[in-house]
């Protein structure tokens, strides 16, 4: 069996209210599942589930409470995996007086991509997300969409062997989802895994291959795409919106 690229074990965690910091909160409690190499996996659940908390705990950001994680086959404490892990924020905080080229020579350097790799690399995957002719302006001018776009070439610019997308679809337009979409199949087709968390429903089922959905800190469902869209009662096919729908209110 072929090592999980993302491993959780009975992972809990609790923190104090910001508001009453006598009162404890569990944003997670028990979750347990595991992504294979070379599959898109979705993270779904309502607001307030626990799968922002998930996504810290697996990227070093916070400490679990509790259990066991592992990613890419190794602990959380071997932080040079984090090297092989590109990560898309749904918030970006980029600094606004640099360009987007100068931003992705920054990151690239930090990821330990050559400079002769980023001579190359970088153009294609700005033509790729369509910031071309805007590549030398400062990210001060840019939409929301378009750093959407530039957080996007940031996340595959390493070339990573984990590909975290942390509501990848918020602001962009057809043509930027459909150059998403694209570079996720390309993961798949080359090995790579990707984990994705959105609430866009429609674009989770076109490029996922499993879910896990979370409801108040808990995992309420674990299971391939085709198998939750599938009615067992009436023996057709329904939207995820219908799928889920029961799931939010277990």
């Amino acid at each position: 069996m072929p090592t999980p690229v993302v491993a959780f074990a009975d992972v809990c965690k609790t923190y104090r209210s910001p508001l009453r910091p006598r009162r404890t909160v569990q944003a997670l409690r028990g979750v347990s599942f595991e992504v294979e190499p070379g599959e898109v996996f979705a993270l779904l659940g309502p607001n307030r589930a626990g799968k922002t908390t998930l996504l810290k705990v697996l990227l070093g950001l916070c400490r679990a409470s509790g259990g066991r994680v592992t990613r890419l086959g190794r602990p959380l404490a071997e932080r040079d995996t984090l090297a092989r892990v590109g990560y898309m924020h749904e918030n970006q905080a980029f600094p606004p007086y640099i360009s987007a080229a100068a931003l992705l020579e920054y990151y690239g350097a930090l990821s330990g991509v050559p400079a002769s790799g980023l001579r190359s690399r970088i153009p294609a995957l700005l033509d790729r997300v369509g910031l071309a002719d805007r590549a030398r302006e400062p990210i001060a001018r840019y939409s929301k969409g378009m750093a959407q776009r530039l957080a996007l070439a940031q996340a595959v610019l390493a070339d990573p062997d984990l590909l975290v997308l942390d509501e990848p679809m918020e602001g962009l337009d057809l043509g930027a989802r459909q150059v998403l979409h694209e570079l996720v199949d390309e993961q798949r087709a080359a090995g790579k895994t990707v984990l994705v968390v959105s609430h866009a429903l429609g674009d989770v089922a076109r490029v996922c291959d499993r879910l896990a959905v979370l409801v108040e800190g808990r995992l309420a469902y674990l299971g391939a795409l085709d198998s939750l869209l599938h009615d067992p009662h009436t023996g057709r096919e329904r939207s995820l919106e219908e799928a889920l729908e029961p799931i939010y209110r277990s």
